[in-house]
């Protein structure tokens, strides 16, 4: 049966922190109990404002965690030099703009090609598995390539925000897409805004080999914990998989 990653985002347990000051609760601590709950990966995004994951914060996870850490930054030199520093195993360029509350969209790795390009070639030649965070776009796709990302993650925020047909319209672009990454010998992730109800779909496309999943899973740890918050995600998706490949 395929094998589907599952990246846990622990940027907003730092959110919490952030909002009252001092250690408490600790990144590094979900990101442990991640680990033991059956997450394959870390993700973290250090944003230029730190407004929630903080340059320790990424230190510390580089170092003490048992997992790969995918370090989510947006493209910037100051941003490079943190993840020449640290090496972390994978390095996502996402679009971040200090407004947005949260990413809003893929990357535009076609209009930034010339300023992407020399970025993804010192993350690549530091041993860093750099990914770029894109909407399910046969250009964008194209352009990772061309750019020598091997990876890129698909933008699922549009698919999950929509319902009906419409939903269904979003879900064929991405199956499309996952399709294309494979002729392109792109390796394909997905994420942004999946929840108990969105992921099957997602986890059931075959050329789709991890997904990142933060801010749901937080939020549900309130209720009933993080380890079984990511338990149950880690079954839905495996149940999924299983599925499809029955099919």
């Amino acid at each position: 049966m395929r094998q589907l990653r599952l990246g846990v985002n622990i940027d907003h347990v730092a959110t919490v922190r952030n909002a009252r000051g001092g250690s408490l609760p600790d990144p590094l601590r979900a990101a442990l109990l991640a680990a033991e709950a059956g997450a394959d990966g870390i993700t973290a995004h250090l944003r230029e404002d730190r407004r929630h994951i903080r340059d320790a914060d990424i230190e510390r996870l580089a170092t003490k965690i048992p997992l790969p850490l995918n370090f989510e930054m947006a493209a910037t030199e100051e941003m490079v030099a943190i993840a020449l520093r640290h090496r972390p195993h994978a390095c996502c360029i996402v679009p971040e703009r200090r407004e947005e509350v949260t990413t809003e969209g893929g990357l535009d790795a076609v209009r930034q090609h010339d300023q992407l390009k020399p970025m993804v070639a010192r993350l690549r030649d530091a041993g860093c598995r750099v990914s770029l965070f894109v909407e399910a776009d046969p250009a964008q796709l194209e352009a990772a390539v061309s750019l020598g990302a091997p990876v890129v993650e698909l933008h699922t925020g549009a698919y999950c925000e929509a319902d009906g047909e419409a939903r269904a319209h979003h879900l064929r672009r991405i199956r499309a897409a996952a399709a294309r990454c494979a002729e392109l010998g792109l390796e394909c992730h997905a994420g942004h805004g999946l929840d108990y109800d969105t992921v099957a779909p997602i986890a059931a496309i075959p050329n789709v080999v991890e997904l990142n999943i933060g801010h749901f899973l937080i939020g549900e740890a309130i209720f009933v914990g993080l380890d079984a918050a990511i338990r149950r995600m880690r079954a839905a998706m495996d149940e999924a998989v299983a599925a499809g490949s029955a099919a």
